[in-house]
């Protein structure tokens, strides 16, 4: 049974009042509802209408979990239970809260005669379309329970991908904080006392120095004004990355940094290849492939490529001629997947590809990690050596005064 927070109107009455009810689905919700004398005004899944950043945050199912869900009703299914008890088990199994709403929303569904690619559709936000599309793949099939294996494995290599990307970037993210930490410590604390020296002493700050010490005095001065324009910084480059505008700046400053833009066009070709293979090794048409796969990316400049190598194949050309002349489709795609045409297995070649640029990624990784840290490191040193020249070399010229007289 499913919870559901309700609004309805009393028919006798007019007034409208909020409370809750158990029901299967939200359909039988308003029937309960109806046969109580109220009118539905308003009804939603306890837990499931949240809205706003943490919510998102928090209702938000982890990959692991889906992994989990994925390889558990693989092997009940394969095991031969019915799929309405094989949910239910793997529901009562479910460590996320969220998820097992979500399946038992899926059960409700499947048991009113919905088929289980259209239930999971219904909750977005959860199941993407290249799970939406195995699903139904695996329907249609008869290999619902390999589909979703297929579906584990798509995911955990996925989920493999990002993390190592994000560790790449622990490190420099540490490294940089650590350097504005010291820029703010030394310029709010030590140089002042350079000032408070040079003044006693009646003597005037070196103009390096003086400079600096003017824009100390504005961050001790208005430091909660930094921190504020800090924050309303972030919110609004995190709204405009939600812009179209925004989202296609972003995935370009992507592709093309220094250092970082290799390893992103690796782990795109990686995702595009290991998706595209899952997908047609299940049965799904090249058309809707790639439609899948151009979304699956999450890069708008590998998705328009994508798009425009499918708008090709429509018009009667091989895939690999259509991803040949593609700005961000790496050349060695192409190639493979021209092997795979001529074999007649493109979905092995694509799984062949996908391995490679793995592999190439975890090279990278580990190769950036060498190249960044002494570059880091120099970054650091000419900051610390400009810091030390602005406070320590006015504190030697007055002790080489002092000395002289």
């Amino acid at each position: 049974m499913l919870t559901y927070n309700y609004k309805a109107r009393d028919m006798q009455t007019g007034k409208v009042i909020s409370s809750t009810v158990q029901a299967e689905s939200e359909s039988a919700a308003a029937k309960l509802i109806s046969k109580e004398g109220l009118a539905p005004v308003d009804i939603k899944l306890q837990g499931g209408d949240g809205s706003g950043l943490l919510s998102n945050f928090t209702n938000r199912v982890r990959t692991k979990d889906k992994v989990l869900f994925s390889r558990q009703l693989s092997t009940l299914i394969n095991a031969g239970l019915p799929l309405a008890q094989a949910l239910r088990t793997v529901a009562e199994q479910a460590r996320s809260k969220q998820l097992k709403l979500i399946v038992n929303q899926v059960i409700a569904d499947v048991e009113a005669g919905r088929p289980l690619s259209e239930a999971f559709s219904r909750h977005p936000d959860t199941f993407d379309n290249v799970f939406i599309s195995l699903i139904a793949a695996g329907e249609t099939s008869g290999t619902l329970d390999q589909a979703l294996l297929r579906i584990a494995n798509q995911q955990e290599k996925d989920a493999d991908i990002k993390s190592k990307i994000r560790g790449a970037m622990v490190y420099p993210a540490i490294v940089l904080v650590v350097i504005t930490g010291v820029i703010i410590f030394m310029m709010t604390t030590v140089l002042p006392q350079v000032e408070i020296l040079y003044n006693d002493l009646n003597k005037s700050l070196p103009w390096y120095t003086a400079g600096l010490m003017f824009v100390s005095r504005i961050l001790i001065r208005f430091w909660y004004l930094f921190i504020i324009s800090f924050f309303v910084g972030i919110y609004f480059l995190v709204r405009y990355g939600k812009t179209e505008a925004g989202r296609s700046t972003y995935d370009s400053l992507k592709l093309n940094t220094p250092l970082f833009g290799k390893l992103f066009r690796k782990m795109y070709m990686a995702r595009f290849s290991r998706t595209g293979q899952t997908l047609m090794s299940t049965g799904v048409q090249m058309l809707e492939t790639l439609k899948i796969t151009s979304k699956a990316v999450n890069n708008v400049h590998v998705e328009q490529n994508i798009i425009k190598a499918s708008e090709k194949v429509k018009g009667g050309k091989a895939l690999s001629d259509g991803l040949k002349d593609q700005p961000y489709i790496e050349s060695l795609v192409p190639q493979m997947i021209a092997i795979g045409e001529k074999s007649g297995g493109i979905d092995e070649m694509m799984g062949k590809t996908a391995d490679y640029y793995e592999k190439e990624l975890d090279a990278q990784i580990k190769a950036l990690s060498t190249t960044i840290e002494p570059v880091l490191m120099v970054v650091l040193a000419a900051v610390a050596a400009f810091m030390v020249a602005a406070i320590l070399l006015p504190v030697y010229g007055l002790v080489g005064q002092s000395l002289a007289l």
